[in-house]
């Protein structure tokens, strides 16, 4: 198991100084669909009020642990992370994939306690927003809760979409519908919705997805024989994005 590195504040030590400009939601580029999404300028300084640290998460290093304490919830800034939980018998089970301008620690506010691990896939940053607070400014900011009741609505979604996928999808489909997944919040990020780079691992696609790391292997070589992908080491292109979607709803069967 991994142990547990201290996560370092980013910023200066006199929290008093507040952030600087370049630090605040609303010179962030992510601001469109994270928490700050629809809020005036005087209702994104308040919420700028409560996020004072930003933190940093070396590659492989946990962001918190199953049973820490809940306190804050977590906006990626920068970089990936999975979550994960851990059976009696120490096997992994991965639980999701998340990237810039998603929260984590959702999962904490019915219990007050994590209940699965989050690992930094490559060097990430985090804003940091204590719950407390942000509870507090729901009461007066009423667009604030409706977009987080939208996050947290995207999140079950989510889980949905995995549980749909171990249970009822074949290999191929599994594989084409995190494709499909991924490229769809790249494009809401600005970023190409056919060109980008797998952060995890394939041994974790594995996992997340119910298949071993031979099955995923196949499922690039049967990709890339059929002109749908080119893969270059963890850089993926999607060559046939509307036979990918179509994929994940049954047809066509690849052979």
């Amino acid at each position: 198991m991994q142990t547990i590195q201290a996560l370092k504040p980013l910023e200066p030590a006199n929290k008093a100084a507040c952030r600087s400009a370049a630090n605040r939601c609303a010179s962030c580029g992510l601001h469109q669909i994270c928490l700050p999404m629809g809020l005036g300028e005087s209702d994104t300084d308040r919420l700028d009020g409560i996020i004072l640290n930003r933190r940093r998460v070396l590659r492989d290093t946990n962001l918190y642990h199953i049973g820490d304490p809940f306190t804050n919830l977590y906006a990626v800034r920068v970089g990936h992370f999975k979550t994960h939980q851990v059976s009696a018998d120490g096997a992994e089970q991965i639980t999701g994939f998340q990237m810039a301008g998603e929260l984590l620690g959702l999962d904490a506010i019915s219990t007050d306690r994590h209940n699965c691990y989050a690992v930094a896939l490559e060097d990430s940053e985090v804003c940091e927003i204590p719950f407390s607070k942000l509870e507090a400014l729901f009461t007066t900011i009423p667009a604030l809760l409706r977009h987080f009741h939208r996050m947290m609505s995207q999140e079950i979604t989510r889980d949905q979409g995995a549980m749909l996928m171990l249970g009822n999808m074949r290999a191929e489909q599994r594989f084409a519908a995190l494709l499909v997944n991924l490229s769809s919040r790249y494009k809401a990020r600005g970023y190409s919705a056919t060109q980008f780079q797998l952060r995890m691992s394939r041994e974790d696609i594995g996992n997340y997805l119910g298949l071993t790391i031979e099955s995923i292997s196949r499922m690039l070589s049967r990709f890339k024989k059929q002109g749908l992908i080119t893969v270059n080491n963890r850089e993926i292109e999607l060559l046939d994005l509307p036979t990918l979607k179509k994929l994940t709803m049954g047809e066509p069967q690849l052979h």
